[in-house]
């Protein structure tokens, strides 16, 4: 029996694919795991596995610039002899659209097989749904009965419970079509680009934002990373820890120290998050992207600045996953490299915060009753007031600030 290999929809809002290049070529024998393909997303390039044994049969989609829709047969495996046959799904249906018109952020799936309806008292253990899936489905009040699922075999995955929930959330109506001065050059929107100019528009007109400013001295904060690389450079293998990466590890500790910010907004109640996974945007030629450090508040400096290296690394590639990216309780936006003073981030939904941080600038500061010169760098929380009031939003700025300015009680 023939095997259908689709694009396939990864993560929320991706409709589209390109493909890279093929790792197997026509006639080449495929065992599950195996990759198949490189495929470019709008936010990252991801390995395509088989999940089936078999003979690659025919390449549908040859490698390029052609950008094909989540859901499209691009190849077609044939099934070994002597392998049991599974169950296959029916190959997309073409007349029905692609995304449903209530849901632009919805990625679209093949067209399966209906569903029989669920009988009342199901057990859960009956569904068949990632565990990642089953916890964001709580956290999000997302009835999985209710779902088909698009993942391998009919799996629920994430970007189905992501899907349902965005459904909830009214559209922004459509823009009017801009209007291009003469003479001007245009450049066409990268897949990444769109999404991020989809998604902060989405964000902007549903979250109500609000923000706080905090100035906080930074002395002692650039001497004990001063004396932490002089001691790193004599190390077996050399290590300088940027201001980042100790503005990361106070911002992490910040949130479990006060647990109420790590909190996201749903429908039916506030979704209170047991993990600190700290998002940090990083700046890209196609756009910005916010890789996470997960259980960033239960690691060290080093692991945390290795890891912020590696992540970086990973997303200017292309290579970031989308477990590397998609989640996270919070985002920390450091432009201070570029020489910004001041600046107020848009937070990034689902989360709640987005903490933009400015330069390190010398200044005149007050020390009691003299005036000399110190560091100084403002802080800016973006918060959605449905979760966050200013109450909260404040002492979360007060406890990064104690951190800044008392960097011995990172440690402690």
């Amino acid at each position: 029996m023939d095997i259908e290999v689709v694009m396939p929809a990864i993560g929320a809002g991706t409709t589209q694919g390109k493909i890279l290049q093929w790792l197997k070529q026509s006639g080449d024998t495929v065992k599950v795991g195996d990759i198949l393909a490189e495929i470019e997303t709008d936010k990252a390039v991801i390995e395509l596995e088989a999940l089936d044994d078999g003979v690659l049969d025919r390449i549908h989609v040859p490698a390029g610039d052609t950008e094909v829709p989540v859901g499209d047969v691009i190849a077609t495996l044939l099934r070994k002899h002597g392998t049991a046959a599974q169950p296959v799904s029916p190959p997309p249906a073409a007349a029905p659209a692609r995304t449903s018109a209530a849901s632009p952020e919805a990625a679209p799936v093949p067209a399966a097989a209906p569903h029989p309806e669920p009988r009342p008292g199901l057990a859960e253990q009956r569904l068949f749904a990632s565990p990642s899936a089953r916890r964001l489905a709580r956290a999000l009040g997302v009835d999985l009965h209710a779902l088909a699922g698009h993942g391998p075999n009919g799996r629920i995955v994430r970007v189905d419970i992501e899907n349902a929930a965005a459904e909830r959330l009214p559209q922004p109506p459509a823009a009017p079509a801009a209007t291009v001065l003469a003479g001007a050059a245009l450049e066409p929107h990268t897949p990444m680009r769109a999404t991020i100019a989809r998604r902060l528009v989405q964000s902007k007109q549903q979250v109500p934002h609000f923000y706080l400013t905090v100035d906080c001295r930074m002395d002692a904060l650039m001497a004990a990373r001063a004396a932490l690389n002089e001691r790193g450079q004599s190390a077996p293998v050399p290590m300088r820890h940027s201001l980042n990466d100790l503005l990361a590890m106070a911002v992490a500790r910040a949130v479990r120290q006060v647990p109420a910010i790590n909190a996201q907004w749903t429908d039916e109640g506030i979704a209170q998050l047991s993990q600190v996974d700290l998002s940090i945007a990083v700046a890209l030629e196609s756009g910005l992207i916010t890789p996470i450090v997960r259980d960033a508040d239960r690691k060290s400096l080093l692991e945390i600045s290795t890891e912020i290296a590696q992540l970086a690394e990973q997303a200017r590639r292309g290579r970031l996953r989308p477990e590397q990216y998609e989640g996270g309780s919070l985002t920390l936006s450091n432009l201070g490299m570029h020489g910004v003073r001041e600046f107020a981030a848009i937070i990034n939904p689902p989360q709640s915060v987005i903490l933009a941080a400015g330069a390190v600038v010398r200044q005149p500061v007050v020390d009691g009753e003299d005036i000399r010169v110190g560091h100084v760098m403002s802080l800016t929380l973006s918060a959605d007031h449905r979760v966050v009031d200013g109450a909260l939003g404040a002492r979360f700025l007060s406890t990064v600030k104690q951190f800044l300015e008392n960097p011995i009680e990172l440690i402690l």
